[in-house]
């Protein structure tokens, strides 16, 4: 292989930033950040993700509480214009990179 492999992982993470997909990803969280209502959605948000993902690291299952706060949480998200606006361009731009993990993971997968 006369290409370097850290090249090409270069290659495609400019690739990947050229997409329109990205592009439109990109704008709408410039749109969340210069909406203050958006903005305090989005960080809650990401502060909830995290809290999920410490619980889902130490193999704890979501509490009752937990689980309506997850019901609030997707309803706030899904009545906000802006945030669900980001949200659904994520979900358009995640196609690609689910297409692409298949891929590079093929190889691992014949190891298997």
């Amino acid at each position: 292989m006369s290409e370097n492999i850290y090249d090409l992982a270069n290659g495609l993470e400019r690739a990947l930033r050229q997409l329109p997909e990205y592009k439109a990803v990109a704008e709408a969280k410039a749109e969340i950040d210069q909406n203050s209502e958006a903005s305090s959605l989005f960080k809650e948000y990401t502060d909830f993700q995290g809290e999920l993902q410490t619980l889902m690291q130490t193999g704890q299952a979501p509490s009752q509480e937990l689980q309506e706060k997850m019901q609030g949480m997707s309803q706030k998200l899904q009545t906000n214009p802006v945030v669900a606006e980001y949200f659904a361009k994520q979900q358009q731009l995640s196609v690609y990179l689910a297409d692409i993990e298949r891929i590079i993971f093929a190889p691992l997968q014949d190891l298997i």
